[in-house]
């Protein structure tokens, strides 16, 4: 299991790396271009930005604080820490992308300034549109994998990576905010209507809070305590009902605890009958079958128990339902 969070931990730290290069380059010329042309929605741009690149400084904070070892305050260890910090970088793109940017959209219609040297904006335009593009691809093949786009919705739905998919988002929105920003400066010089630039900034944190809110709505499942895949939950299932001694498998309860740590509680009828060293024999084998099939099953809890008793204390935890099917995957 360690070694599979490792490399998940480094593939999601080169995504990171990429879109943070990308962005400290994409801030500095926006920064001079707004400075040099007075435009409201490059200034908007810079800002998205900053916050981007902030954004994925959190994010390796996050990745490093949930890879520390579990401890007497901590026994299930640390890996809801990337989730936390997932969230605040959520609050960080509505309150300051979205906020900074809709409110110097306001002061510019306000009192709308003409945007000079409009060429200036146009190449570092081109220029942030070539390095966001870059993380965009190369962020967008590590997530996607071999899946289809038109599942890429989905993926990002029931993802339980929080860092890949934010970095997705935020190169998304980013390319969304360019454009805008490019229609905005050159409607504003072609109709010599300056407001159209701070419109286009109004625009641009419109889409940052977007996607902010996407970003919270995902990460707040995750951080309260989500279900494992339903393929995880039918796996495990599966494997116990394999095994022999094994009379049923009732259910399994499966939580992601990180991306690639969960915890997995299973209830066992075994047959009779058996002794205890047996008993014994049987969960130390199933135990080793679930985390050869499944590595990131950071902790296992096998109980043994009827269907019966499991069905009564099911009901009362769900009201009723069934959870042995699991989530939707």
């Amino acid at each position: 299991m360690a070694r599979s969070a490792a490399r998940h931990d480094a593939s999601s730290r080169s995504v990171i790396y990429v879109a943070l290069a990308g962005n400290l380059l994409v801030a500095a010329s926006k920064f001079i271009a707004a400075a040099w042309t007075g435009s409201s929605a490059m200034l908007s741009e810079g800002v998205h930005s900053v916050v981007d690149t902030a954004n994925e400084l959190l994010l390796l904070y996050g990745i490093h604080r949930s890879a520390a070892r579990p401890d007497r305050a901590h026994p299930l260890g640390y890996g809801r820490e990337i989730y936390f910090w997932s969230f605040i970088v959520g609050l960080l793109i509505l309150t300051f992308g979205a906020g900074v940017s809709v409110y110097e959209g306001i002061i510019h219609i306000r009192h709308p300034h003409p945007i000079e040297n409009p060429l200036v904006t146009y190449l570092v335009l081109a220029a942030a549109a070539l390095f966001e593009g870059t993380s965009w691809v190369f962020t967008l093949r590590r997530f996607k994998g071999d899946k289809r786009y038109a599942e890429l919705f989905q993926l990002i739905v029931h993802s339980k990576d929080p860092p890949t998919f934010i970095v997705l988002l935020e190169d998304s929105a980013a390319l969304a905010g360019l454009l805008i920003a490019f229609f905005g400066v050159y409607l504003s010089v072609a109709l010599d209507e300056p407001a159209l630039d701070g419109a286009a900034s109004i625009l641009i944190g419109i889409t940052l809070g977007l996607t902010a809110i996407l970003v919270a709505r995902e990460t707040k499942g995750l951080l309260i305590g989500e279900a494992a895949s339903a393929r995880v939950h039918g796996s495990i299932l599966r494997l116990a009902e394999e095994m022999d001694g094994v009379a049923r498998a009732n259910g399994v309860v499966a939580l992601q605890m990180a991306p690639q740590e969960i915890i997995v509680a299973l209830s066992v009828e075994f047959t009779d009958p058996l002794r205890v060293p047996e008993l014994e024999a049987i969960v130390v084998a199933l135990e080793g079958k679930i985390r050869a099939a499944h590595p990131e099953v950071s902790a296992l809890f096998i109980k043994p128990q009827t269907l019966e008793r499991y069905r009564e204390s099911a009901a009362g935890r769900y009201g009723g339902q069934d959870e042995q099917a699991g989530p939707a995957d």
